[in-house]
C-alpha cells in the first residue's frame, strides 16, 4: 500500500441522507485477516498457481466502475449518464438498457482508469470472510458509496484458491439482476485483491434472521424472500451459472429490504457439463453431492428448499451434532416439521427436498406455487 494511502484521508461531504457521518473514518483501517465462517464450509482441490500470476487479476482490463462512477479522465456530461441510477428501486431491467450500455462501454474503453485504494475513502468494517474483510467505502471523486471486499493474496495462496477468486470475478461482473449484488470493478496491489461491490445498506439476512422472534421469519416474509432468490437463480441458470452456496449468510438486504445474493465464490459456469466437486456449506449440501455423484444446476433447487426451511424454522432441516449425522440425514432425506409450519409451505419444501434432482420442483414452479402466490404479487 502506498504511503499516501497510509496517511490520513480527509472525508468529503456527501448528499446521501441514508449514510451516517460516523460510518467513514479519516484514515485507512488496517486490513487484517479474519476468522473462518461459523458454518462448516467444504473446500475443493485447486491448482497451485500464484495469485500474482493471474491474467484476470493482473491485467485489470475491466477494472473500472462502468455504470456508477464518472471516469477520472472525462468531464463530459454524458459520462455520468452511463448505467443504472443509484437507487435500487430504480434499477432498470437489462433488456431495456442494451443500447445505452453499449454506448457506455465505448466511452469506458476510451476513458479506462486503473483503480487503486487511494481512489476510495475507507469506512467501517461490514463483514468478515475466509480470505479477508469487507468495508464500507466511497469513491472520492463521485462520492458514490460501495462495499470494498479486501482479499489477502497470502490467504488465497495458502488455500490454493486462486482459481476460485478468478471465477468469482469473472461470473459476478457479468450478472445484472435486481436481486444479485453487483460487482462494479476489481483491482489489486502487492498483497491484496479488491472487489468493488454494490452496497447493501440493510446488511446480512442471517443477522436479520437471528434477530427475529424465535429466530425465524413469518410466512409472508419467508415467501417474499424465497420468491426473490428463486427469480435471481432463474436468471443465473439461464446464463449457465450454478451458485452452489445459497444460504442466509450469503444473502444481503438492499435499501428497500430486497434480497441481494452476495457471494459467488463457489459458483461455476456449466454450459452442458455435470460437476463432480464437493463444495459449499455442509447443512446445504444436496444428496448427489453427499454420495459423490455428479451434479448440475439442480443443486440450487435443493439449497432453496433448505433455505425455505431455515427461514420458517430457524435452523436447517438436516442439522445434527456430528458431520456424519448430517451426511446421513441428507442422504436419507430425513427431516421433520414443527407444528407452526403451514401445509402449503410444507408442500413447497417437500417438492424441493427430493433425492432425485430431476424430480425437484423447477424455479418456474416455485414462482407459481400457491404458497408463494399467497404472499406475493408475482404471477410467473
Amino acid at each position: 500500500m502506498s504511503k499516501t494511502v497510509e496517511k490520513q484521508i480527509k472525508c468529503s461531504s456527501t448528499d446521501d441522507t441514508n449514510l451516517q457521518k460516523g460510518n467513514f473514518v479519516h484514515s485507512t483501517p488496517k486490513l487484517k485477516s479474519s476468522k473462518l465462517p461459523v458454518r462448516s464450509v467444504l473446500t475443493e482441490s485447486t491448482n497451485n498457481k500464484k495469485i500474482t500470476e493471474s491474467p484476470i487479476i493482473g491485467n485489470v482490463q475491466e477494472a473500472y466502475i462502468k455504470d456508477k462512477v464518472r471516469s477520472k479522465e472525462s468531464e463530459t456530461p454524458e459520462s455520468s449518464q452511463c448505467g443504472p441510477p443509484t437507487q435500487p428501486s430504480q434499477y432498470p431491467k437489462q433488456n431495456n438498457t442494451t443500447s445505452q450500455n453499449n454506448d457506455c462501454h465505448k466511452k469506458d474503453v476510451q476513458t479506462k482508469h486503473k483503480w487503486t485504494l487511494s481512489d476510495f475513502d475507507i469506512g467501517k468494517p461490514l463483514g468478515k470472510g475466509k480470505f479477508g474483510n469487507v468495508y464500507l467505502a466511497r469513491e472520492k471523486r463521485s462520492k458514490f458509496v460501495v462495499a470494498l471486499k479486501v482479499l489477502f493474496k497470502s490467504a488465497i495462496n495458502n488455500f490454493n484458491n486462486e482459481h476460485q477468486v478468478r471465477r468469482e470475478i469473472e461470473i459476478q461482473t457479468h450478472l445484472r439482476h435486481p436481486n444479485i449484488l453487483r460487482m462494479y470493478a476489481y483491482f489489486h496491489d502487492e498483497s491484496r485483491v479488491y472487489l468493488v461491490l454494490e452496497y447493501a445498506p440493510k446488511g446480512a439476512l442471517y443477522k436479520a434472521l437471528q434477530s427475529s422472534p424465535n429466530k425465524y421469519f413469518d410466512e409472508p416474509t419467508s415467501a417474499k424472500y424465497i420468491a426473490q432468490v428463486a427469480d435471481a437463480l432463474k436468471y443465473c441458470h439461464a446464463h449457465k451459472v450454478i451458485h452452489r452456496d445459497i444460504k442466509p449468510e450469503n444473502l444481503l438486504l438492499g435499501a428497500n429490504g430486497e434480497i441481494k445474493i452476495a457471494d459467488f465464490g463457489w459458483s461455476v459456469h456449466a454450459p452442458s457439463s455435470r460437476r463432480e466437486t464437493l463444495c459449499g456449506t455442509l447443512d446445504y449440501l444436496s444428496p448427489e453431492m453427499v454420495v459423490g455423484k455428479p451434479h448440475n444446476e439442480k443443486v440450487d433447487l435443493w439449497s432453496l428448499g433448505v433455505l425455505c426451511y431455515e427461514f420458517l424454522v430457524g435452523k436447517p432441516p438436516f442439522e445434527s451434532a456430528s458431520f456424519d449425522g448430517t451426511y446421513r440425514a441428507i442422504s436419507e432425506v430425513k427431516y421433520s416439521f414443527p407444528s407452526h409450519v403451514s401445509e402449503r409451505a410444507k408442500d413447497l419444501i417437500k417438492k424441493l427436498l427430493v433425492f432425485n434432482p430431476d424430480s425437484r420442483l423447477s424455479l418456474e414452479g416455485i414462482l407459481k406455487h400457491p404458497w408463494i402466490l399467497q404472499y406475493t404479487n408475482i404471477d410467473k
